[in-house]
């Protein structure tokens, strides 16, 4: 069974270190929640990357476009104030790191994982979801006056292959 509270603590101190050290920002993380319903309309960018392993699932950076602006304004020191190609990347650069560090954390206690590649959804009035009612961790987060969130879903993978292994661990012949 998934500890949310390692989860949480994982998903908050790669936040706070990916802000602090590449952004020169000071988060503050809010209470975390649970969510099982789809999310309504959204406005805004969401990066997103797969976890895969022991554990599968997704993790989430959903931002308004104005704070995806200034984080791409501190990222790359430069005044950004419409969305682009860099604050789109800014937002995948910044998703990629946050469950990387994640990731190297959550392994002591989740086992290997791999990462997806980060993908990016920009618009107005778009609704993203998974497939089926997992349940979501939500952590959002404050910096100044500007608001975020870090989701993330996990589930244990249950379409792991089963196959014998001898004494030493190796695969044992069928």
């Amino acid at each position: 069974m998934m500890e949310q509270k390692l989860v949480v603590d994982a998903l908050r101190s790669a936040t706070e270190g990916v802000f602090t050290m590449m952004l020169g920002m000071e988060v503050e993380s809010g209470t975390p929640c649970t969510d099982t319903d789809d999310p309504g309309p959204s406005n805004g960018i969401i990066g997103v990357i797969g976890l895969a392993g022991g554990w599968v699932g997704t993790v989430s950076f959903s931002c308004s476009a104005s704070v995806a602006c200034h984080i791409t304004s501190r990222m790359l020191n430069a005044k950004f104030t419409e969305i682009g190609e860099d604050v789109l990347d800014a937002v995948s650069e910044i998703t990629n790191m946050i469950v990387g560090g994640f990731k190297t954390e959550a392994e002591t206690y989740l086992g290997p994982l791999g990462l997806s590649i980060p993908t990016v959804v920009y618009g107005l009035n778009f609704s993203a979801r998974t497939v089926g009612k997992e349940q979501w961790v939500v952590v959002p987060f404050t910096c100044g006056d500007d608001k975020f969130e870090i989701k993330i879903c996990l589930t244990r993978n249950r379409g792991l292959p089963r196959f014998p292994v001898n004494a030493a661990g190796h695969l044992a012949a069928r």
